[in-house]
């Protein structure tokens, strides 16, 4: 089912984003976060729908993105989206691929779902310093060697990008 909507540009701490109308996120299948695809100023992706910890859904957009269609901040844009169960490989970052591999758990990480490759990436993106982010990926790796498939005790519904959240709650 597709949701058609419009969103203005804005830019928070340098990171360009779409906030999705209460009602368009409404419609979405889950409050954490979505994949979904459709099409902004010509072009079409797939990309997540990140939860903004209020209720809502933001979109973060890349920046080649925006400056290809010609969209500046403020902006409005009509935007059709279709939620998606195809979720990408997440990109993993190298710290945490340094310790998959130090721990010997390539093959265990590579055999949970993409979904939840994504929830243990966003649980450690979503600590604000450097010291917590390295204790998560420590639980995280002593967690999967566990057998935990997911993290747990974790707020999927939070926003995890604190490059644009305070509390896990996005900025205004």
């Amino acid at each position: 089912m597709a949701i058609t909507f419009t969103a203005t540009l804005e830019i928070i701490q340098d990171v360009p984003l779409l906030r999705l109308p209460k009602e368009a996120s409404a419609l979405l299948p889950t409050r954490g976060m979505a994949m979904a695809e459709g099409a902004i100023g010509g072009g079409t992706f797939a990309l997540p729908l990140e939860p903004d910890g209020l209720g809502g859904h933001f979109i973060p957009l890349p920046p080649e993105a925006f400056a290809a269609a010609g969209i500046q901040e403020g902006n409005s844009l009509r935007l059709q989206l279709t939620p998606t169960d195809k979720w990408p490989e997440p990109p993993v970052p190298a710290q945490w691929r340094q310790a998959l591999e130090e721990a010997g758990l390539i093959d265990r990480w590579e055999s949970i779902t993409v979904k939840a490759r994504w929830e243990w990436l966003r649980w450690i993106r979503a600590a604000m310093s450097p010291v917590t982010r390295d204790k998560r990926v420590t639980v995280g790796i002593s967690k999967l060697q566990s057998g935990m498939n997911r993290p747990c005790c974790f707020n999927a519904a939070s926003c995890t990008l604190p490059e644009v959240s305070r509390g896990g709650k996005l900025l205004k």
